[in-house]
Formats: structure tokens, sequence, C-alpha cells
């Protein structure tokens, strides 16, 4: 997709050099054989090349590198809005690789579960009621289970297709970086000095502006010039053409229309501005909340009994079945609601550095 948008505003720059360009030279001619003149037949044929005001090929060519400069930052911005995505699903993946281990470890200590209540079930230790409690538990990590190799599956699909159909070994189960507080402030001033939208909304000033200037070099005259031939085969006159239209009319409100413009984007820089602040300062307190939740989380789950105490103490009989399943429900949810809030996490943490891409 990037190689087919490079191509495209390869194009787009090239289309907008065009508008540069000379017009074509005219050649007309007369030849007169017909009338009451004896003599040889009249013939007349002039060349003329008709071009702008000097001045407006320079304000134009100024205005054709500003439109293309623009391109490039357009181009930068859907690259980034690209790589964004594949960012999200590479997190997306590593979440659903790291939940895949955690749920493969809960479906054996599940099975576990329900082979020692099947044996203590043969023994008459313990009832019916406990034996399918322990083997809903041992289903459900199963179907768990399998959802999330769907859910990779399809993560993985997409991956390949944003890389040009080519297959992605992407094995990894955790998150290398550490979410760490950022600077609200200093974050800001770089997505204003880097981030292509940003610099999109100053572009489009610029352009405005140059536009002005080119309009106002419209009303500069026009130049023709040429060779000029008359004449039959006994005398003839020849010399040089020149000729020149000046605009009263067909620059008419064009340099009020281009100042209108330029005022339109310089007011537009400040409310485009401001909206985009206002969505960087609902993603940055979303981050602030989550990074403060992973934080709290990660603290209180070092400090609760993990799922293999609370196994070895079922195992050696220090608490029933029932006290076992209810302590590893409100463990293994304490566990998922951390692993959402660290995917979310890492998902806003890419948006705020889209930039950086």
């Amino acid at each position: 997709e990037l190689k087919s948008i490079a191509h495209y505003y390869e194009s787009k720059k090239l289309l907008l050099k065009s508008g540069n360009n000379l017009p074509d030279p005219q050649i007309g001619g007369y030849f007169l054989p017909f009338g009451e003149y004896t003599g040889d037949a009249y013939t007349e044929f002039q060349i003329s090349q008709s071009f702008d005001f000097p001045t407006v090929y320079s304000a134009r060519n100024k205005m054709i590198k500003q439109n293309g400069l623009s391109l490039d930052i357009e181009y930068r911005k859907k690259r980034q809005g690209l790589l964004l995505q594949a960012q999200q699903h590479c997190i997306a993946l590593i979440s659903i690789n790291k939940r895949l281990e955690i749920e493969k470890k809960r479906a054996t200590d599940s099975k576990k579960v329900y082979q020692h209540n099947e044996a203590l079930f043969e023994k008459k230790q313990v009832g019916t009621l406990d034996l399918n409690k322990a083997k809903i538990a041992w289903l459900q990590g199963r179907f768990k289970l399998e959802q999330l190799e769907k859910e990779r599956s399809n993560s993985i699909l997409v991956l390949k297709t944003l890389n040009g159909g080519k297959p992605i070994d992407f094995s990894v189960t955790d998150f290398n970086d550490v979410p760490i507080a950022l600077e609200k402030d200093s974050l800001w001033k770089a997505k204003l000095s880097s981030d292509p939208r940003h610099e999109q909304f100053q572009q489009q000033r610029l352009i405005a502006e140059q536009q002005l200037k080119l309009s106002k070099s419209y009303a500069l005259p026009k130049i023709t010039a040429g060779y000029n031939y008359q004449g039959n085969a006994a005398e003839n006159y020849s010399g040089l053409y020149a000729g020149i239209s000046i605009p009263l009319w067909s620059n008419r409100n064009k340099v009020n229309a281009a100042k209108s413009n330029l005022e339109f984007r310089e007011t537009s820089i400040t409310f485009k501005t401001e909206i985009a602040y206002s969505e960087f300062e609902k993603q940055f307190q979303e981050y602030e909340v989550l990074l403060s939740e992973f934080t709290e989380y990660k603290k209180t789950l070092n400090a609760l009994n993990s799922e293999e105490l609370l196994f070895k103490a079922y195992d050696l009989g220090e608490i029933s079945f029932l006290e076992y399943y209810l302590e590893l429900q409100f463990y293994r949810t304490a566990v998922d609601s951390f692993l959402d809030i660290e995917k979310r996490l890492f998902q806003v943490q890419a948006q705020l550095l889209k930039h950086q891409l």
C-alpha cells in the first residue's frame, strides 16, 4: 500500500509541474488565390509563442514546490497511520501470546484438579456436584484456550496482509518495554514539531500565502512574440511579431479570494490545533489513569497468593474445593484485568508516540 501511495503522489507531483509549462506555440497562415487581383496569390503565415510575465513562472514554481511538500507530508501521515495499525496489532498479539502461556498453565492445572476430584469421587470422598464443577472449570479453560488460538491466528493473518503477504514469525510472549510516566508539555511540543498532522496545518497556510502572491502576479500582462511573413512571389514582407494581453477582467476577484483563503487557513490552524490538543489531552489522561492502575495491580498481584500456592493448599487438604475454586476465580479475574490494562496501556502509549514512527 505504501508503494502504491508513493507512486500516486509522484504522479501528482509531475502533474503539478506540468502546470508551469509554456503554452504550445501557434502557427497560422493565409493563402488567398481568389479575388480581382491579377498578380500572384497572396500568402501569409505566422509563428507565435505566448507566455506569462516571467515573475509568474517564478511564483508558480514556488507554489508547485509547496504543494509537493504537502504531498510528502501527506505520505508521511499515511505511512505513520499504517505503521501504527501494525504496531497495535503487534501489541494485541503480544498480549494474546502472553495470555496463551497463562491459559495453557491454567488448563493443565484445571485438568489436574478434575483428575484429583475424579479420584476422590471414586473413593466416595467428594460428591457429584464437586466433580461436575471441576469438570466445567477444566472445559472452560480448554474453550478459552481455543478462542485465544483463533484470535492469535486472526492477528497473524492481519499482520501478514500488512506485510505485503509475507508471513511473520511473531512469538514474543511479553512486553520488553516498561511503561513510564510521560511529561505532558514536552510530549506536546514534540508532536507539534514532528507530527505530520500538525505540519500539514502549517503547510496549508504556506500554500495559501504563495497562492496570494501568485494571484497578484497574474495582474501582469501576458506577452506574445513570433515571426510573420506576408506577400507573394513578386514581393513580400517578413519580420518579428509581438503582442501583449492586458488582464483587465480575467484576474478580477482572484486576489481577494486568495486573501480570504489565507485568512481561513491562518484561523483554521488555531481551532484545528485546539481540537488536536483536546484529543491529545484525553489520550494523555487515559494513559496516566492506566499507568496508575497498572502499577497498583502489579503491586497487589505480587502480594496475593499465586495459583500454585492455592493448588498446593487444596492438594494438601488445607482448603476445600469450593474455597479453592472461589479464591482461584478471584485471583484469575484480577490477573485478567491486569492483562487488559497492560494491553490498553501500551496501545495508548503507541498512539501518544505515533509521531516517532
